[in-house]
């Protein structure tokens, strides 16, 4: 039996699947948010829970919005700042008594696509996270890329590409920088560029400007429209780089039906090729696919 838990920034879902991939258990909470030492507790209790539900001891793959460094085993990249620069796997795995395996949690959702779902198969699949952040994992001959830094498929951080004047040099990101990738294509970018155009004041979420748009109030849908180009140009460059089979779609903006027909309809202006046979594609497991992902990152038995 193995335990997945996945760490965002606003809860803590943890499974434990059996070696067929079937959930034995599965239970959320809030996230204690800019509280390290709560942040463990609270795992730590979770994985008790587990365990004591199931009768046994499990292995224990953790996915978190961040990356390890690994000559310091340090915390970097994480949009959930307060674990950033904190050896936050060793303290766990202390905290558990065994050691823990830890992923950032786009490459969970790659390894658990890549594994029993939409990239199943796939010589080459690249995963993206569209939401609170945008995170990238890639998958090749199943086999995770992790890269010698750590930062293995982490488009996100990339400048948007093909700026236009009004674009650039765009929004401050987390990381230090301007007119990342995730500044735009985030839940929080696509509620902001809407808040931009409208002048309302209004503090909407993505999920409201995305019902507005499937009502049809133009500010809506012209925010929608222009966050598609921008999808399709920074997937645009991905295809170029590393050309997929698949490139599957999770978080919660990945629920927008019609990206999946629009975007692919843009995307072939930027890339290099006469043809493109790159598929995208909604995650199997929708919103259970990172955590499934991080029980994957112990091999089966």
């Amino acid at each position: 039996m193995r335990i997945g838990i996945d760490l965002g920034g606003t809860k803590i879902e943890i499974v434990a699947l059996d070696d067929a991939g079937a959930v034995r258990f599965q239970r959320r909470v809030l996230t204690p948010r800019d509280d390290y030492d709560a942040t463990i507790g609270a795992i730590e209790q979770l994985v008790r829970a587990a365990e004591s539900a199931l009768g046994c001891c499990c292995t224990v793959g953790l996915g978190i919005p961040g990356a390890e460094t690994p000559e310091t085993g340090l915390i970097k990249n994480a949009n959930s700042t307060w674990l950033i620069g904190r050896p936050f796997r060793a303290e766990l795995s202390r905290a558990l008594g065994r050691e823990v395996r830890l992923a950032n949690d786009a490459n969970c959702l790659a390894v658990s696509e890549a594994t029993d779902g939409a990239a199943a198969g796939s010589a080459v699949a690249f995963a993206v996270i569209l939401g609170t952040g945008t995170g990238g994992g890639l998958v090749v001959n199943g086999q995770l890329i992790v890269g010698a830094n750590s930062i293995g498929g982490e488009w996100g951080h990339n400048p948007l590409p093909q700026a236009t004047d009004e674009e650039r040099p765009g929004p401050a990101c987390y990381c230090g920088r301007f007119g990342c990738i995730e500044t735009f294509l985030s839940g929080p970018g696509l509620a902001a560029d809407y808040a931009r155009r409208t002048h309302s004041g209004e503090q909407l979420t993505s999920e409201h400007v995305v019902t507005r748009a499937a009502s049809g109030e133009p500010a809506a849908l012209a925010a929608l429209d222009v966050w598609e180009d921008r999808l399709a140009r920074s997937l645009g460059t991905v295809i170029n780089v590393v050309d997929p089979d698949v490139i599957v779609m999770g978080g919660g903006l990945s629920q927008i039906e019609r990206i999946y027909t629009n975007v692919p309809a843009r995307w072939g202006r930027y890339i290099f090729s006469d043809r493109v046979v790159t598929r995208l594609v909604p995650a199997v497991h929708g919103d259970a696919s990172g955590v499934r992902g991080a029980a994957w990152l112990w091999e089966r038995t």
